[in-house]
């Protein structure tokens, strides 16, 4: 994955003790709320505690961060979006009219002068692929200048200062659950949860028998394979469709590994990651002319798949992901 190093508040209802309800799922205690768009709540943050006020102006970063709001009724809460070049175009998206309805913002990196301009009281992004030190952007910062912030729970394992650990499946389920307290729709985040884990459930169940296919996930690099270790969606989506990710016991998120390593594990599926400036056609060809991957098994017998951007980074799309790998490895490779 390519490191894209990709103020109005509502009224406060009053706190009493007694009304506090703790949510051991997800580290939040919520007030009673009369409705969608009042109250506060306190939500972890990547192991942090944070009092929310019920957010007006969003700043959504990527597909995943706007899919989530969306995908969870809230596109009158977001202000705008900003989405680098890495993205598919939003007409794309299964949430393409929802799109229509905010503003775009800018295909740059996500920033702070941006974030101010745009008058956002809250921002969604992951750490590293939006919130960034080295860039002058993270929660701390916005916290300085009033301005909300949340962290997608998957990223929270290279956060600094207030780690958390969730396999990427479950960090999805962790946002939505945080974002419905955050905005008052907890019963929508949780009947939403409910269906991508019965959709989830369903590919496990029809997951081949026999020893796992290995598979290798090609995101970049020539010299060196960016690739997908443990710690993101792919490794989720290769284990429960019944593969093996060849770098799976790597405790990291996206890294660099080595060509040689890729030989040696011999993967008989390569996961493409298909992105706008990385055509999965130029990937696809680069394996099978350069001699070092040309006789692995996958690229000899020609067993590409390709996997959306937003199929791989951390969004409700990666559920259609892993019911898409599923079916290739049921129909293509386990009887191909």
């Amino acid at each position: 994955m390519l490191n894209w190093t990709r103020h109005r508040r509502a009224a406060v209802a009053p706190v009493t003790a007694a009304t506090l309800l703790l949510l051991t799922a997800c580290g939040a205690q919520v007030q009673p709320q009369s409705g969608e768009g009042t109250g506060t709540t306190t939500v972890n943050r990547c192991g942090e505690p944070v009092e929310y006020t019920v957010p007006q102006r969003a700043v959504v970063y990527e597909g995943g961060s706007a899919d989530k709001m969306f995908a969870l009724g809230l596109t009158e809460h977001v202000h705008g979006y900003v989405m680098p070049p890495a993205n598919p175009p939003v007409s794309e998206s299964p949430w393409a009219s929802e799109y229509e309805k905010v503003e775009f913002l800018s295909d740059d990196l996500l920033n702070r002068e941006l974030v101010v301009d745009a008058g956002a009281d809250f921002v969604v992004a992951g750490w590293n692929s939006g919130f960034s030190d080295s860039r002058g952007i993270t929660p701390e910062i916005l916290d300085t200048l009033g301005i909300q912030s949340f962290l997608h729970a998957e990223s929270c394992f290279n956060y600094p200062g207030h780690p958390e650990r969730h396999t990427p499946f479950d960090g999805l389920y962790t946002d939505l659950e945080r974002l419905g307290e955050i905005f008052g729709v907890p019963d929508r985040a949780s009947k939403l949860i409910a269906e991508y884990q019965d959709k989830v459930d369903a590919v496990r169940e029809q997951a081949p028998g026999g020893d796992p296919v290995p598979v290798f996930l090609y995101d970049s690099g020539t010299d060196k394979p960016l690739s997908a270790a443990s710690q993101v969606p792919p490794n989720d989506i290769i284990r429960i469709a019944g593969g093996t990710n060849i770098f799976g016991d790597v405790d990291a998120r996206w890294f660099e590994a080595s060509w040689e390593a890729v030989v040696e594990a011999q993967p008989e599926v390569v996961i493409i990651l298909d992105y706008g400036d990385q055509p999965a056609e130029d990937k696809i060809a680069f394996l099978k002319n350069n001699p070092v991957t040309a006789n692995i098994p996958a690229v000899e017998q020609d067993r590409f798949f390709v996997l959306d951007y937003n199929e791989a980074i951390s969004s409700p799309r990666i559920v259609d992901g892993l019911e898409k790998f599923a079916e290739y490895l049921r129909d293509d490779v386990r009887h191909g």
